[in-house]
C-alpha cells in the first residue's frame, strides 16, 4: 500500500500545482477540466490528450495555456498544428506523444486515457514519482502487481479517482492496515438488478444502457448493466490496497449514495458518502492532501429518505463471480477477463450476441486461457499488452459457437 499514501506534506496545498491530463476530452477529462476551470489560481496545465478530437483538445489548449498537447491519432497531427497555429503550445501525435505527455514536469497526473492504451502513459507519470489520479481500469486490471511495484519504487502517489476507490481511500484512513478486517464496494445494481435471468438474457442494448443514477459512457454503462464493472473494481481493489480477494465484499446499494465503507477489527465500519458525482472523487485527488471546493450537489439526506441494501446475485450476474475467479488464477487471469469483456461488449452493441452471453464469452476465454497454460508473472507493460491482445484475438475466435449457444 505504500504508493496510496494515507496523507504527506509533499505538495502543499498553497502551490500552484501544475497538472496535466490524459484523456482531456473523455468525460472523467471534462469533469476534470471543470474543477481547474473554477480554480484557475491554484492549477497551471502543463499537457493534455485526446484520442482524436482535434477541435476540443485544441479549445481545451488556448483556455489553458497548455504547454503540450498530444493527439493519439498521428494523422491529425496537421490539424492539431493548424488548430493551435499563432500559439506557444507545443504539439504532438502517436502513442509516442502520449507518452510524452504523462513524463512531462506535472505534479499531478490524471490518468483518463481509456483502454490498454493507457498504461504506457500514466507508467511514464508514475516512474518519475508524480502524484497519479487513476481513473484507467486496465492499469490495474491488466498490469496491477507491477504497476504498484513501479509506483513505489518512483515514489509516485497513486490517487484513486473512481468513486468507490476513492471512498475506500478516504475512509481507510481511520484505521491501520493491520486492523483491517475488509473492505465494501457498492453497486446499484444497474437497470437489471431486479429482473429475472431470463429477462436478463434477452435484454436490448437500449435497456442495458438505462442506468438509473449515473451517466456514463456506453461501454461502462453496459459494464454496469452486467456487473462487469463491479467485477473490474474488485481486481483494482486488490491491487491497489493490497487485499486478498476474500477482504473484498460487493453490497448492492440502490441510491449510490455510500460509494465504499470499510470495516475495522472494532467492527466499526467506515462509509463515505456523497451525491451521485463523478466530480467529487475526482476534487479530492485534485486537493490532495487536502479538500477543495466541489461543485456537486450537497448530500441531502432527509430529502432521500432511506438506503437500502442487498447481497449481490452471482447466478444472475456471473461477471462478478467472475472476476473473483480471475483475482484467485492471477498471472494474466485478470487482464484476460477484461481483454475478453471487451470484445463481448463490442459484440453485443453490434447485434451479434445477446447480453447474457457477454458473461459466457469472458468464462469461455479465461476457462481457454487456463487449459492453455498461458498464465505465467507479467513485468512490463509491453507483457501485459501482449496478453491483452492474445486474449481478444482468442474471445474473437470464440465469439461464433457462443452465439449459438442459448443459456
Amino acid at each position: 500500500m505504500s504508493a496510496v499514501p494515507l496523507r504527506n506534506n509533499k505538495l502543499a496545498a498553497a502551490d500552484i500545482r501544475s497538472v496535466t491530463v490524459l484523456g482531456a476530452t473523455g468525460s472523467i477529462g471534462d469533469s476534470t477540466m471543470d474543477l481547474i476551470r473554477a480554480a484557475p489560481e491554484r492549477y497551471r496545465v502543463e499537457a493534455l490528450t485526446a484520442n482524436s478530437n482535434v477541435e476540443a483538445l485544441a479549445k481545451l489548449a488556448k483556455e489553458f495555456s497548455a504547454r503540450f498537447v498530444a493527439i493519439a491519432d498521428s494523422t491529425k497531427l496537421g490539424a492539431l498544428k493548424a488548430a493551435l497555429a499563432g500559439t506557444s503550445t507545443e504539439c504532438g501525435a502517436g502513442e509516442s506523444a502520449v507518452i510524452e505527455a504523462g513524463a512531462r514536469p506535472a505534479d499531478w497526473v490524471m490518468a483518463a486515457v481509456s483502454g490498454a492504451a493507457g498504461l504506457k502513459p500514466a507508467l511514464a507519470a508514475v516512474d518519475r514519482g508524480a502524484h497519479v489520479a487513476l481513473a484507467n481500469k486496465e492499469c490495474l486490471v491488466c498490469a496491477g502487481d507491477f504497476f504498484m511495484q513501479r509506483a513505489a519504487k518512483a515514489g509516485a502517489c497513486i490517487l484513486p479517482a473512481d468513486s468507490e476507490h476513492n471512498a475506500l481511500f478516504q475512509a481507510l484512513s481511520s484505521g491501520n492496515r493491520d486492523e483491517l478486517v475488509r473492505v465494501i464496494i457498492t453497486a446499484s445494481g444497474g437497470p437489471f438488478r431486479t429482473w429475472k435471468s431470463a429477462d436478463i438474457e434477452q435484454a436490448t442494448l437500449a435497456q442495458a444502457l438505462k442506468h438509473p443514477n449515473w451517466s456514463m459512457g456506453q461501454k461502462i454503462t453496459i459494464d454496469s448493466a452486467s456487473m462487469m464493472n463491479k467485477g473490474l473494481e474488485v481486481i483494482e481493489a486488490s491491487y491497489l490496497f493490497a487485499l486478498s480477494p476474500d477482504e473484498i465484499d460487493v453490497l448492492v446499494h440502490p441510491q449510490s449514495i455510500i460509494h465504499g465503507m470499510v470495516e475495522f477489527s472494532d467492527r466499526s465500519v467506515v462509509a463515505q458518502l456523497g451525491a451521485p458525482d463523478m466530480r467529487t472523487p475526482i476534487a479530492h485527488c485534485l486537493g490532495w492532501p487536502d479538500r477543495i471546493k466541489g461543485p456537486a450537489a450537497k448530500l441531502d439526506l432527509a430529502k432521500i429518505g432511506q438506503l437500502t441494501f442487498e447481497a449481490p446475485d452471482f447466478e444472475r450476474f456471473p461477471g462478478l463471480r467472475l472476476a473473483y475467479d480471475s483475482l484467485r488464477t492471477g498471472k494474466g487471469a485478470t487482464t484476460v477477463y477484461n481483454a475478453a469483456n471487451e470484445v463481448a461488449v463490442a459484440a453485443f452493441i453490434a447485434g451479434k450476441i445477446r447480453f447474457g452471453a457477454i458473461a459466457r464469452l469472458v468464462e469461455a476465454t479465461l476457462e481457454d486461457w487456463i487449459r492453455g497454460g498461458n498464465q505465467a508473472p507479467m513485468t512490463s507493460a509491453d507483457d501485459a499488452i501482449n496478453v491483452d491482445h492474445v486474449s481478444r484475438n482468442r474471445a474473437a475466435a470464440l465469439l461464433p459457437q457462443i452465439a449459438l449457444k442459448a443459456s
